[in-house]
């Protein structure tokens, strides 16, 4: 665990791992999101990068195999959160069958746990109020996990370009 934490424990990290499961794939777009400094930003992107987390395409930066791997403790993590913190924004399913996870992350319909790459994201209904950046807004649209994330950018659209 000691090990794993090395790489995984510094604040920020598992945000950014798991905005990577959610499909975000580029710079701005994590700094948008997590509202963290670029320079943090940065050194945590490079750490995930070096121990093999996730790999840097271009300026897109993906997960690897290994960080797939990350999907069970990132969904356990939410889960945890959603039953002790604050209520679940987002819903998360099998893809293969529509059935919601179970807390450990199961379908109980068809007794797997689905990889990362098997599950469908999509938001809840809730009353809380919405964030308008490109993340938060692409978000709002059912998707599977680790495919990208459409938040308008890869389109080259600037601000005004979004709707909301």
């Amino acid at each position: 665990m000691a090990g794993a934490l090395e790489i995984l424990g510094e604040r920020w990290t598992l945000l950014i791992v798991r905005d990577a499961f959610f499909g975000v794939r580029r710079f701005d777009d994590f700094a948008q999101h997590l509202e963290i400094s670029r320079a943090v930003l940065s050194a945590r992107l490079r750490k995930l990068v070096e121990h093999g987390v996730l790999a840097k395409g271009g300026a897109e930066y993906l997960l690897t195999p290994a960080g797939e791997e990350l999907w069970p403790a990132v969904y356990a993590l939410i889960s945890w959160g959603a039953r002790h913190r604050q209520p679940a924004s987002r819903r998360y399913s099998h893809l293969d069958c529509g059935t919601e996870l179970n807390p450990f992350g199961e379908c109980e319909r068809c007794a797997i746990r689905p990889p990362a790459r098997d599950v469908l994201i999509a938001p809840r209904r809730t009353k809380r109020w919405q964030r308008a950046d490109p993340v938060s807004v692409a978000l709002r649209r059912p998707h599977r996990l680790i495919e990208p994330l459409d938040t308008g950018r890869e389109a080259g659209l600037g601000q005004a370009g979004r709707s909301a």
